[in-house]
């Protein structure tokens, strides 16, 4: 199983989740902070939900997997 947790304290609006993982995640319109469209995606999605993570600014993105 796999979850996405997301600090959005930490995140500076930079986008780039959004990017690489559009699926996954989107900003609010305010202020551009991450908002995680999908908290536990499927297998298919673990590799986009790990770049998201890897190329966040901030640290703010965790992809948690459990078997």
């Amino acid at each position: 199983m796999i979850r996405i947790e997301v600090d959005e304290d930490r995140c500076v609006a930079g986008g780039q989740c959004v990017m690489v993982a559009p699926r996954l995640f989107d900003q609010r319109e305010d202020d551009g902070v991450v908002v995680v469209l999908e908290e536990a995606p499927g297998d298919d999605e673990l590799q986009d939900a790990r770049t998201a993570e890897l190329v966040c600014p901030a640290a703010a993105i965790r992809v948690l997997v459990t078997p």
